[in-house]
């Protein structure tokens, strides 16, 4: 019983933090995802404040409200949609790896890491946040614009590529054998194509599961749905995150529109836990000796994000402000660069873990703020144009 009460009333206060976060952000004119992180931060390892009975909870809600977050991108668009994209976009995913990899693993290297390391690096500086980002634009009011597509196309290629890179880190970092690396690459190259082939194909079913008048049926199927087909994906090998995304693509357009009326809420709820979540696990004290590493690698990948953003823009013809945009919304790290950093930390490469956590804390707070204030708010018909 004591430790029910103990959950119940620390999640409380959570959420009702969340909330007081939430205007103060709206009052102010910023997006709140920067304010949950820095408090997910304060109330984290080494913090007076004892989350230990809600922290069980807090885990696996963070992970849904990325699912969510996906989700619901995902139904803004269509299948054909995101297919021309990504053709459109393979060049841009191409460069993207090209500047924020070389730079991650080139700044490794100078740092003195073991190449290891540094490969590792490479990954954590390379993948932007598709769970920061989703929100952003979000509440920016950027999903109709120009440029997200560019911006979406990057982040899914990001995600896609991480089914070959993780596998291969993974090898590196454990000293594995290359056919076994091999061998799970070729599993999870054949899991992304499967799900990319089933989420234009399975629009029909879908239409006809979610055609139902109740709203509970609807609420209930799509998010049983979504969470079995990212659970699927995970074991496969590839992210959980594009398969909540392909989930949200495979939902015809004369059904999207009422899905993400009823899954707002829900949404908005999970992801809050995600965003103050992610400062939790950082002590404090460990980010002062390596912020000045951090605060070097943060403005040398920021530049190369905002480069790709720009070319990959300027790829869909999208003008100057546009394109300053879309590179200001790639600049934030997050899920995927915390994975890789536990991996290389998991392999005897302690010196990663500080670091990144500091590195992604500093561009998960940036990328929000830059893409905010990068230009003034576009007019509905420029932001169109």
């Amino acid at each position: 019983m004591h430790d029910i009460s103990a959950l119940l009333l620390e999640l409380g206060a959570v959420v009702l933090g969340v909330s007081v976060l939430g205007l103060i952000a709206h009052r102010v004119g910023i997006s709140p995802i920067p304010l949950m992180l820095l408090a997910g931060l304060m109330l984290g390892s080494g913090s007076f404040i004892d989350l230990s009975a809600a922290e069980p909870f807090i885990g696996p809600a963070a992970e849904i409200g990325v699912l969510l977050l996906l989700l619901m991108l995902g139904l803004e668009f269509t299948a054909g949609e995101l297919g021309q994209s990504l053709k459109r976009h393979s060049t841009s995913g191409a460069i993207d790896f090209a500047l924020n990899a070389s730079a991650g693993f080139l700044v490794g290297i100078v740092l003195g890491m073991p190449w290891q390391a540094a490969l590792a690096l490479a990954g954590i500086t390379w993948v932007s946040s598709s769970g920061i980002i989703a929100r952003l634009l979000d509440d920016l009011g950027r999903v109709a614009n120009r440029e997200t597509p560019a911006v979406l196309s990057i982040l899914v290629i990001e995600d896609i590529a991480m089914a070959i890179f993780l596998p291969i880190l993974i090898a590196v970092l454990t000293g594995a054998a290359w056919w076994q690396a091999l061998g799970a690459v070729a599993l999870a190259v054949a899991a992304v194509t499967i799900i990319l082939v089933a989420s234009q194909r399975a629009s029909g079913g879908i239409r006809w599961l979610l055609s139902h008048p109740s709203d509970e049926q609807v609420l209930l199927r799509l998010f049983g749905i979504t969470l079995v087909v990212a659970g699927l994906t995970q074991l496969l090998g590839a992210s959980a995150a594009v398969g909540a995304f392909l989930v949200g693509i495979a939902v015809p357009p004369s059904i999207a529109e009422r899905a993400r009326a009823i899954l707002g809420p829900l949404r908005d709820l999970f992801a809050a836990i995600f965003f103050l979540s992610f400062g939790l696990p950082i002590v404090p004290s460990d980010l002062l000796p390596v912020l000045p590493a951090a605060l070097l690698l943060a403005v040398v990948t920021a530049a190369t994000k905002m480069a790709t953003g720009w070319l990959a823009a300027k790829r869909d013809g999208v003008q100057a402000k546009g394109r300053l945009r879309a590179g200001a919304t790639l600049i934030a790290r997050g899920e995927f660069s915390i994975i890789i950093a536990a991996l290389a930390v998991g392999a005897g490469f302690t010196e990663l873990g500080p670091l990144a956590a500091c590195y992604v804390l500093i561009l998960a707070i940036v990328g929000p703020l830059a893409a905010r204030f990068i230009v003034r708010a576009p007019r509905r018909d420029e932001a169109l144009a």
